[in-house]
């Protein structure tokens, strides 16, 4: 079966742009007090569930700083991304980490075998129709009890990317609001747990909007957290 076309574009860009953006990103979440927070909140949880609780995987970590600071928060963590090029940076950057590629619509993971899983600024890519099959893998991969953290564009203005970087990209960039999301996360079986909305940052973005952070559970264990 051929792959759907967002997946071939979405690769070869950042396979493209994937130096340049490294670099943008490298302290990126330095500037973010908000985004640490969420990630803090986000290892405490899974960190709750028990001295067994299974790793976390960063799905499209891009060069891996989300996954570095995950680490840094004491929680066994590794990456997947479905540009090489960003795999190859992450593995640079941090070398005491595992990276892999692959894709969130078909992930090459056990079932209920993850702790917790981040989705930091990659579902963005997805079109609306692929959307349940992605939640459903995020909830097939999650242990009973397993957390996840979603952090995405809010607002229903999409976003069409042709450059980046001074290179030609073809980037589709979907906003979405937190309770289609929600509905989506809790029509896959997942129980919503949190949900933040903040402003944009001064010099945020090509277009400033809204950012949104999810947090949800698969059910099984410590009902009612």
């Amino acid at each position: 079966m051929s792959e759907p076309g967002f997946l071939h574009a979405t690769r070869a860009s950042y396979d493209t742009i994937a130096a340049a953006y490294t670099d943008l990103a490298r302290d990126e979440l330095a500037r973010k007090p908000m985004d640490r927070a969420q990630l803090a909140v986000f290892a405490e949880s899974v960190l709750s569930t028990g001295p067994q609780v299974g790793p976390v995987a960063d799905i499209g970590c891009g060069p891996g700083r989300i996954a570095a600071h995950l680490h840094g928060l004491g929680l066994r963590v590794f990456g997947l991304d479905l540009s090489p090029g960003m795999i190859a940076a992450a593995r640079r950057e941090h070398p005491e980490l595992r990276f892999e590629v692959g894709s969130m619509l078909d992930l090459d993971l056990a079932d209920d075998s993850l702790g917790g899983l981040v989705a930091w600024y990659s579902i963005i890519h997805v079109p609306d129709e692929e959307l349940p099959r992605v939640f459903a893998e995020f909830h097939r991969v999650l242990a009973p009890g397993g957390r996840l953290l979603l952090a995405f564009q809010a607002g229903d203005e999409p976003l069409r990317l042709t450059e980046a970087f001074g290179h030609e990209v073809s980037l589709d960039c979907h906003r979405r609001h937190p309770d289609t999301i929600a509905a989506l996360l809790t029509a896959s079986g997942l129980v919503m747990h949190a949900r933040t909305v903040r402003e944009p940052d001064p010099g945020e973005g090509v277009r400033p909007t809204r950012h949104a952070y999810l947090s949800a559970r698969k059910p099984g264990l410590d009902p009612g957290a």
